[in-house]
């Protein structure tokens, strides 16, 4: 089966990666078309393997998109085109019904309480959402938290499906070796105790609030990996606070890195062997990818909201704790794990909980094929989305 992913970018991002992760592990032939930013992302799907068109887009008017779009849809003779983010599903749906492509399934990654892929909700965007979705055939929701407020939108309820987030689970396995590295090579002291945090670097994930709370911690350090517009604003606050020394923006990292021989400083596995504390301070959440990641590397962790441990029994993540995210609150909680590691309690590493197992990216794969089934046959197709060999009977 012929498929082709239409994603609104390729920079580093966590819808970016998880695209990445995934076209290795479906067994169909993928193409990848971006509608613009062919980053990182873009040349690590290249080095897999996969071919990736860059659109070109010049802004979200740029009307001359979608003939081009409908054009490369029409000449691959795709089967199915499975869209990715907000602006990717807008012209990726309508592209694919021009070119007579009636079988597309658009994946929702970043859909908040009150803001989609970091903006706020208008009332427009919300319309032109709906509109677009009409144009397709299933959704795919990646928690049952985004499933829910599809549903409150009115998407079709027989129309969400949800295939969470996935990782490559033994990638994250804790390594002492790396974690020495890591350190060395980041300026961080060997005996550190060192507080890490994930993602943009945007208002809404409030990493403010976790500067300020290890400002407040005599010899705590703070690694937070990723890059975004409040990268100067937090820079210039743990100055203000007396920590610029104890805070290290890393920047994003690209995970997996398309080259690791290449040396490209440490990948996001050894970064999280660097650290002693995960903490996740966002309260706008669609999955929560990075907790997930945390738990994976046998990381204690402290998240303000996670849908996707929402989604699964509370014994699944034994390791992780809810907090409000309040300074006073995040100071008293990195205290109290500052001073359990300075008194060496507890080994190096957490077993990895049920949770982070849970969500291996080869069972995301898996459901969504199940998703790719369902859309073929809602289209009238009797053919299965994976075709089995033919034995020699036949």
């Amino acid at each position: 089966m012929k498929v082709l992913h239409v994603i609104t970018g390729l920079g580093i991002g966590g819808a970016e990666q998880q695209l990445r992760l995934l076209l290795g592990r479906l067994p169909t032939d993928s193409a990848v078309v971006t509608l613009t930013n062919p980053g990182a992302v873009a040349r690590g799907i290249v080095a897999d393997g996969f071919p990736v068109t860059d659109l070109g887009i010049r802004g979200n008017r740029d009307i001359g998109a979608l003939p081009r779009l409908t054009g490369l849809i029409k000449d691959g003779r795709y089967d199915l085109v499975h869209t990715h983010l907000y602006r990717a599903c807008v012209y990726g749906r309508l592209a694919a019904r021009l070119a007579g492509v009636r079988t597309v399934v658009a994946t929702e990654h970043s859909l908040g309480a009150t803001q989609i892929e970091g903006r706020s909700l208008t009332v427009g965007a919300r319309a032109l959402y709906l509109g677009s979705e009409r144009l397709g055939t299933e959704t795919v929701a990646v928690s049952t938290t985004v499933a829910n407020r599809l549903r409150r939108w009115g998407v079709r309820r027989d129309r969400v499906h949800v295939v969470p987030n996935g990782i490559d689970v033994p990638r994250f396995s804790y390594d002492e070796t790396a974690r020495h590295k890591a350190r060395a090579e980041l300026g961080l002291p060997a005996d550190a105790f060192v507080v890490g945090g994930i993602g943009r670097l945007s208002e809404g994930k409030r990493f403010d609030t976790l500067v300020r709370a290890v400002a407040a911690l005599p010899g705590a350090r703070l690694l937070l990996v990723g890059e975004g517009p409040e990268r100067d604003r937090l820079l210039d606050l743990a100055a203000e606070l007396g920590a610029a020394d104890r805070v290290l923006l890393h920047g994003a990292c690209e995970d997996p890195p398309p080259n690791p021989a290449d040396g490209n400083g440490p990948d996001l596995p050894s970064l999280l062997a660097a650290m002693d504390l995960f903490v996740s301070t966002s309260a706008d959440e669609a999955f929560g990818l990075a907790v997930i990641e945390g738990l994976a590397a046998g990381l204690p962790v402290l998240y303000v909201t996670c849908p996707a441990l929402t989604d699964l029994p509370a014994d699944s993540a034994p390791t992780a704790r809810r907090i409000t995210g309040s300074v006073d609150g995040l100071v008293a909680e990195l205290g109290a794990a500052q001073g359990r590691f300075a008194a060496g309690d507890g080994p190096p590493r957490l077993p990895v909980p049920p949770a982070a197992r849970h969500y291996d990216i080869s069972r995301s794969a898996e459901q969504l094929m199940s998703v790719y089934d369902r859309a073929l046959r809602r289209n009238g197709s009797s053919e299965p989305a994976v075709r089995r060999p033919a034995t020699p009977e036949e």
